[in-house]
């Protein structure tokens, strides 16, 4: 199987005032961030909107992305749904189309029991034949996954990875000391770098859309232990995570790639775009960064 490491960009994806993904955006998107060296590429995570875009909406997103690919580095396309039914049917359509690898989702309308979600995730990794990323939230998700659940998924030979975005950095060493076959990367609620310290195979994250260059040298400059360069770049890129933070997270990026020459469209309502002072801010950050 297909090794995951390095930064993976969380596409945006650009929607048209009809309704239409802009192809033309996204694959220019896409091959702007390989030409930077990103190391994959993630459709349909969180700064994806995969929560406000129908299935052939979605579907066009994964598309567009793995032919703007081209199997220069692998793709690794976000499933979600509340249903499992439903998210079985993605992940194998997916993976039809080309994905390299799955990022699995858990929406939950109602709350569920930690053995219905293990068997949410397990359905998934069965219906493929690629690699799976778990995928919790817990600042969106109504069930999160347990360390317990974590240690049992992680015994099923197609789920290799995670990415955590607890904002605990406790809570990702518990997870490497508990399943040490699990790779784990970091989420723009992290700091990368001290990620990368502790284990971590890189990161999974939005920011690196608009700070794709800047990444890749974090990433290059931890994998070398070069610790005080990396933190000095840690610190310069950090203003970045923070406004991630602040901000609505497709929002924030889509404003910045807009700053960047890239027509990607407003976030899709009931989301709004950024105010100009928030905008304001964000192209500060992008004009400050090395």
């Amino acid at each position: 199987m297909t090794d995951f490491h390095g930064v993976f960009p969380y596409l945006v994806s650009p929607v048209g005032p009809d309704g239409r993904i802009k192809a033309d955006v996204l694959a220019r998107l896409c091959d702007d961030l390989i030409k930077a060296g990103v190391h994959g590429l993630t459709p349909l995570g969180s700064t994806g909107e995969f929560a406000y875009l129908n299935r052939a909406q979605r579907e066009m997103v994964v598309q567009v992305t793995i032919a703007a690919a081209d199997k220069r580095v692998p793709v690794v396309a976000g499933v979600a749904s509340t249903a499992t039914q439903d998210a079985v049917e993605q992940a194998r359509r997916y993976q039809e189309l080309g994905a390299d690898g799955i990022l699995a989702i858990l929406e939950a309308y109602f709350p569920l029991k930690d053995a219905q979600v293990e068997s949410y995730f397990r359905a998934i990794a069965d219906a493929v034949d690629i690699p799976v990323v778990l995928y919790t939230n817990p600042n969106f998700q109504r069930s999160d996954l347990t360390l317990d659940t974590i240690a049992r998924l992680s015994e099923h030979p197609r789920i290799q990875y995670i990415k955590d975005a607890s904002t605990n950095t406790g809570r990702l060493l518990s997870i490497m000391n508990r399943t040490p076959r699990m790779k784990v990367f970091s989420a723009s609620a992290h700091i990368p770098a001290a990620v990368m310290l502790i284990g971590g195979v890189g990161w999974m994250a939005g920011p690196a859309c608009i700070v794709p260059r800047q990444s890749v040298q974090l990433y290059e400059l931890c994998r070398a232990a070069q610790w005080p360069q990396a933190m000095k770049l840690q610190r310069e890129m950090w203003r970045v995570n923070e406004a991630f933070a602040r901000f609505n997270l497709a929002a924030c990026i889509k404003a910045g790639l807009q700053i960047q020459g890239y027509p990607v469209g407003d976030p899709l309502p009931p989301q709004a775009a950024l105010s100009a002072e928030d905008r304001k801010v964000v192209e500060g950050i992008l004009a400050s960064l090395p």
